[in-house]
């Protein structure tokens, strides 16, 4: 299942930065396009304030 990022999100780049399929884009937080993530978790390790999880 895909991970999501929610509204606690700061904008660091962390996420983005340690995503291996480069599934992840800036807009006002940072969106997940669902149809390219491949579940890995990566993102979700680097969050510095917990704002991914599982959908």
């Amino acid at each position: 299942m895909p991970r999501w990022i929610d509204d606690s999100c700061i904008a660091c780049g962390n996420c983005q930065s340690v995503c291996p399929v480069d599934c992840i884009s800036e807009g006002d937080i940072y969106v997940i396009d669902e149809s390219v993530c491949i579940d890995c978790g990566a993102c979700q390790e680097g969050c510095p304030v917990g704002a991914i999880s599982e959908r």
